[in-house]
């Protein structure tokens, strides 16, 4: 596994805390926080329109 770069974490209300991070081949990963080796992971392009989505309001629906 390649060593993933994380950023700070991202915390919601409650214990709702989220990791993002990079590694140098490109890929993106989004964990836990506190379980950073179980993470979701696929392309840096993908996790950036996965974002770009949510801020766009498409899963609002999930809410």
């Amino acid at each position: 596994m390649s060593d993933v770069q994380w950023e700070e974490p991202f915390c919601g209300e409650g214990n709702s805390c989220f990791r993002i991070g990079t590694d140098a081949e490109g890929n993106g990963y989004v964990a836990v926080v506190g379980a950073e080796d179980r993470y979701l992971t696929d392309s840096r392009e993908a996790l950036q329109q996965m974002i770009r989505d949510i801020k766009a309001g498409k899963a609002d629906h999930l809410l």
